[in-house]
């Protein structure tokens, strides 16, 4: 059954007074009393209104929605066989898994090579990516995979200096590309600089191919965890001020002098910055596409959201007819710094559902024989299997699974032991495995070895953190693929996959498991 908390969540820092009995419609306590203080989302909004609209404390944390969907991965389970293998001879002794190739090629030319299939679609302006950067990008580097830097990063670096409306210099920007670039190896992985409206208005990616060496932009219509344009909470006045000025709506409007006063005399403590959004036209998206082009771009990605089906038909004929070289699809629930709370449990279309759509639509062009790009397919995959399970649903198409929280989620705890750790304070959970970074983190040592000692010093624990889980993730890859006896990711199939019940084989169009195999089984017994 989907459903949903309605009224009570620790995304918002609400509860109910009678915990034990609530209204499953409404989410309100069986019993609203009055002398209540106002727990709840309810209650709370009484109080603080439109701030309630949005994940709680802003800035340390990422949300995702906890709505329950009717069809989800875990209704899909893994196919293995004792028979044969695929890209290795049917040899024990050298079909093992240490032999899996996720190495992963695409684009128009098949030029862009990362070492799993996997990447970071789009981190922003929030402080949440800001403050763990640094993780993300040389964990990114050093893990050859790819990251991209997502919306209104230029517009919210105050230090950013422009002419004309345009961007000409930066510190956040440019921070970002170089703490990347300076621990890519061997031409794996990428970084992506991603535009949106207000983006594409100060040429930011203009400006990151001419300025800063970037060849690989990305068109950004959405995500699956809101319709609206970002958002971040702003706690000057001078900031808001300055946002403002280069073209971003600001709420309360930061130069109202009366609300000007009510800021400075603590009537609220915030002002929120959110971006407008995009109007999509196949005129406007084949002449953007052309204008970066000109501009240098060697690839082009697009990455869309959670919308309607004939909006996501309308992503796959444009990347099919203007030769796009990653088509990102991010279904509904997205994590996010922090988007409106109600709209990620209860907007859009979800994963599975979108996923399924998104492969029915690539299916239709490939009949028809038209360019297909590369796909990765997003929506609040976390570990091994449901990167194998994201990758079967939508072979032969999806060449990545996009994932944001979880490497948010590595790079913080790495950062966080990290610290610990500085100040010889490991926490006990931590501390049965040592009390020193190569102790704790168990790639540490083969990380030392690989980068020489004094480049290990440099590597940040947040980057340590995100470049262990993966490595996690890669192994645990390979065992799945190994039991599948695909020993590359060219050989999955929505074969290897089955339902667990009748109502997800109906929407995936993947097989009941008691129907799996059955003229094999016919012929096996005959």
């Amino acid at each position: 059954m989907s459903m949903t908390k309605v009224n009570a969540t620790a995304a918002t820092l609400t509860k109910n007074r009678t915990e034990g009995s609530v209204v499953p419609t409404s989410g309100m306590c069986v019993t609203c009393v009055d002398g209540c203080i106002g727990m709840c989302e309810i209650g709370k909004s009484a109080y603080r209104g439109h701030e309630v609209i949005y994940p709680q404390p802003f800035g340390v944390i990422t949300s995702a929605g906890e709505k329950a969907y009717p069809v989800d991965y875990s209704h899909f389970n893994i196919m293995g066989t004792a028979v044969g293998a695929h890209g290795i001879p049917a040899d024990s002794d050298l079909a093992i898994f240490p032999k899996v190739d996720l190495e992963v090629r695409f684009g128009r030319d098949n030029g862009i090579k990362f070492k799993y299939p996997w990447i970071i679609p789009g981190i922003g302006s929030t402080d949440i990516a800001k403050n763990n950067w640094e993780g993300l990008a040389i964990g990114s580097a050093l893990s050859g995979t790819g990251l991209t830097i997502g919306e209104n990063v230029v517009g919210m670096d105050v230090e950013a200096t422009f002419k004309d409306g345009k961007v000409v210099d930066t510190v956040d920007l440019k921070r970002r590309i170089t703490l990347y670039k300076d621990w890519q190896s061997d031409g794996y992985g990428m970084i992506i600089v991603q535009a949106n409206v207000e983006d594409t208005r100060l040429g930011v990616q203009e400006y990151a191919i001419d300025k800063l060496d970037i060849n690989t932009v990305e068109l950004k219509w959405g995500q699956g965890a809101k319709d609206i344009g970002g958002e971040v909470k702003l706690k000057s006045l001078k900031k808001a001020q300055t946002l403002f000025g280069r073209g971003y709506i600001v709420l309360p409007d930061p130069t109202d002098p009366a609300k000007i006063e009510a800021f400075e005399r603590g009537a609220f403590k915030e002002f929120e910055r959110h971006s407008r959004v995009g109007m999509v036209t196949e005129e406007g998206f084949a002449s953007r596409v052309e204008e970066l082009r000109r501009a240098g771009a060697k690839y082009i990605f697009l990455k869309t959201g959670a919308y309607r089906p004939a909006d996501l038909a309308r992503a796959v004929a444009y990347a099919s007819k203007y030769e796009i070289d990653l088509l990102t699809v991010d279904g509904a629930g997205g994590g996010t710094g922090m988007s409106p709370w109600r709209m990620m449990n209860e907007w859009g279309v979800p994963p599975v559902e979108l996923h399924t759509l998104l492969y029915q639509y690539l299916k239709r062009l490939d009949e028809k024989k038209r360019y297909i790009p590369a796909v990765a397919v997003a929506g609040g995959f976390t570990f091994e299997d449901q990167i194998f399970k994201g990758l079967a649903l939508c072979a032969p198409y999806a060449k990545l699974i996009g994932m944001a929280r979880a490497p948010i989620a590595a790079a913080m705890v790495g950062k966080t032991i990290g610290r610990m750790i500085e100040c010889n304070q490991p926490p006990v959970y931590v501390e049965r495995f040592g009390n020193t970074i190569e102790e704790v983190f168990v790639t540490a040592s083969e990380l030392k070895r690989e980068l020489g000692a004094e480049t290990f010093a440099k590597v940040p624990p947040g980057a340590i953190g995100l470049y262990t889980y993966y490595e996690r993730l890669a192994q645990g890859l390979r065992q799945l693929m190994t039991g599948n006896r695909k020993f590359a990711l060219k050989y999955i199939d929505r074969d290897d996959i089955a339902t667990l019940t009748r109502e997800a084989a109906d929407l995936s169009g993947i097989t009941y498991i008691m129907d799996v195999d059955k003229a094999d089984v016919d012929a096996i017994l005959r």
